[in-house]
């Protein structure tokens, strides 16, 4: 296991382009979520954020703050996180985990007047409920029907 303090969220900076430029995933993996460069592209309204180890980008995930929050939330301090990807040469070290542990920090931090994440994943995405169980989403039973199949609404409270 990785140093857990080695692990940071780091708003995007140009010096990680060539890194999320190359990044890849399964098949799989691409049929959840996108890659960073498909992601970076049309950034308004959304804040592209980085999980780094000791500098290197491993992983990325976007913020959003624009009205595509109200199709998941009435709560106008919500955030919706999307697009959560790590590397595939890094995945199965607690990268993703780590990151999402960080997040109420980076929320306190750098959103302060935010008091709540949400996000949607998909059913069939089972390994990513479950890290997002462990970083203390909680499923709101809320279900809606998306691109690939049923999702679960989750929301994380940020105190």
């Amino acid at each position: 296991m990785e140093n857990t303090t080695a692990v940071k969220l780091e708003h995007f900076k140009n010096k990680f382009l060539d890194e999320l430029n190359h990044f890849e995933l399964s098949e799989e993996q691409l049929q959840f979520s996108s890659l960073p460069k498909d992601s970076l592209n049309n950034a308004s309204g959304r804040h592209p954020i980085v999980i780094t180890n000791y500098g290197r980008a491993v992983g990325f995930f976007l913020l959003h703050l624009s009205d595509r929050v109200k199709n998941y939330s009435s709560n106008p301090k919500a955030l919706l996180l999307t697009a959560l990807a790590i590397n595939q040469k890094y995945q199965g070290k607690g990268f993703a985990k780590q990151g999402m542990l960080a997040l109420p920090y980076l929320v306190k931090e750098n959103f302060s007047t935010y008091n709540e994440v949400i996000l949607v994943v998909d059913e069939k995405n089972l390994s990513a409920k479950w890290l997002y169980e462990k970083a203390g989403f909680k499923d709101t039973g809320e279900r809606r029907n998306g691109r690939i199949g049923q999702e679960w609404l989750m929301s994380l409270s940020i105190e």
